[in-house]
């Protein structure tokens, strides 16, 4: 009888951890690895070939980075699942890495059962990660509080990073074309920017939408 093995792609340039992970996977009949890289360029060129279902990925690598790696391969392959390997647990690199498209993460010295459970957890939708880390990532997902903006004002800001014109957003907010425009000229002088582009720059830098 035969049964579906998860494809696991490893990017690490430390010898060791690398075959120890592999040796640490394919130990287990659910999982083996399909390919294993030093870099993210050789990784990103196989992604279609291997198909992997999840990838571990390190961040600090020699050339591109794994946070570019992971938003390259995220776009292309959204279905795969990357798991970050990390000697800095609770780092701004994390962070980046996760808002990047990674589904959670494990340190360097993750031993042979938390390794196996991370990857577990990610083929079943979860994402492994430490409540520090888990608690900046929502942090980083939610609005400001001090915003300088009005609710109504935010939702005008809003409908603007859509692409809509002033009178969508009048229809769609039931006001005058004049009452919309008001509101973003509101919007430009709070903010203090005179351009849509400049004032959807720094509302999204500051968390304001």
């Amino acid at each position: 009888m035969s049964y579906y093995k998860s494809r696991i792609v490893i990017v690490e340039d430390n010898d060791a951890v690398r075959d120890g992970f592999s040796l640490i996977i394919n130990s287990v009949s659910n999982y083996y690895v399909v390919n294993t890289y030093t870099n993210a360029e050789d990784a990103i060129k196989k992604i279609k070939s291997d198909n992997p279902d999840v990838v571990l990925m390190d961040l600090e690598l020699p050339g591109m980075n794994g946070i570019e790696a992971i938003s390259i391969m995220k776009k292309n392959h959204p279905n795969v699942e990357f798991i970050v390997n990390t000697i800095y647990e609770n780092s701004d690199l994390v962070f980046q890495a996760l808002v990047s498209g990674a589904s959670g993460y494990i340190t360097k010295n993750t031993n042979h059962s938390e390794l196996l459970d991370a990857i577990d957890e990610v083929l079943n939708g979860g994402a492994p990660m430490s409540s520090k880390i888990a608690k900046m990532v929502v942090a980083s997902f939610q609005k400001n509080p001090n915003s300088p903006l009005s609710p109504r004002e935010t939702e005008v800001l809003e409908l603007l990073a859509k692409g809509k014109s002033y009178s969508m957003i009048a229809d769609e907010l039931f006001v005058t074309k004049e009452t919309a425009k008001s509101h973003i000229k509101n919007i430009y002088s709070k903010l203090q920017v005179n351009s849509k582009s400049e004032a959807i720059a720094k509302a999204t830098k500051e968390k304001l939408i």
